[in-house]
């Protein structure tokens, strides 16, 4: 088990942000956010996959690295760089999802260099810091497996049981594409922050992320859409020959398939 990155103490406001899945255009929009907000990159995070559905995986992985955020591993990076051919979510063979992430992981494969796989095998599965007198551990899927789906939908108990297996009081999770945020029965903070490379099955082609703000010498956790050039990423999708479903996503707000609900 890899060794937990710790930023130390962050005493100022922090943006949290998941898969942005090669959606080079999102994740240029919200770096110009932060760049706003005066945030500066060692108060910025991305719970994991940063290659994924869309249609510029070097273009991305480059701005993430060149903007210096802290980046979680994701099941993608822990894939791609064990030289695996699938996305290792778990979809169940024959389902929609599982014939889309085939076409789009041969895709994204074929694009990455032997540095790009180095740099995702380097990433922490976990990433911890203080904030405001909290231990805050942010990983990817679940605390026990890293493909775990955990939805705002998801029994307490199963949360409670993931918390249990990390020392913190707030955890910011990854993976499932959804933001919620929920306190659970003790105490901790369970947190996601969405996805930013694709719509959160809401019917606007908005992203999401989220700001772990100072309020009244206390924090608070907020949700935040983002608005992007959608119609660029998806036009992007579509010259590189990628599955028309997740393109039509970008542009509508809706998922082209629900199976991953039934993994939660």
């Amino acid at each position: 088990m890899k060794t937990p990155l710790n930023l130390g103490v962050l005493d100022d406001t922090v943006l949290i942000f998941g898969g942005p899945y090669s959606n080079y255009h999102a994740l240029h929009a919200l770096k110009g956010v932060a760049e706003e907000l005066n945030i500066s990159p060692h108060h910025c995070l991305c719970t994991g996959d940063v290659v994924a559905y869309c249609g510029d995986p070097q273009k991305t992985i480059k701005l993430i690295q060149d903007w210096g955020v802290s980046v979680v591993m994701g099941n993608c990076e822990e894939q791609f760089a064990n030289g695996y051919d699938d996305c290792g979510c778990g979809f169940k063979e024959g389902s929609t999802c599982y014939t889309l992430s085939k076409q789009w992981f041969a895709f994204a494969n074929g694009q990455l260099n032997r540095d790009d796989r180095r740099w995702m095998g380097e990433r922490p599965r976990e990433i911890r810091f203080g904030w405001k007198g909290l231990q805050v551990a942010a990983i990817h899927g679940g605390t026990d497996n890293i493909s775990r789906y955990i939805f705002a939908s998801t029994v307490e108990e199963e949360k409670i049981r993931q918390a249990a297996r990390v020392n913190a009081d707030v955890i910011l999770a990854g993976h499932c594409g959804l933001p919620f945020t929920q306190v659970l029965k003790n105490g901790v903070i369970w947190h996601n922050a969405g996805a930013l490379g694709m719509p959160a099955n809401d019917g606007t082609p908005d992203v999401w992320y989220s700001l772990l703000s100072p309020h009244d010498g206390q924090f608070a956790i907020s949700h935040h859409r983002l608005t992007y050039d959608y119609q660029g990423a998806a036009k992007r999708m579509r010259a590189e020959g990628l599955a028309e479903d997740y393109a039509h996503a970008l542009v509508t707000g809706y998922w082209p398939s629900l199976d991953v609900l039934s993994l939660g």
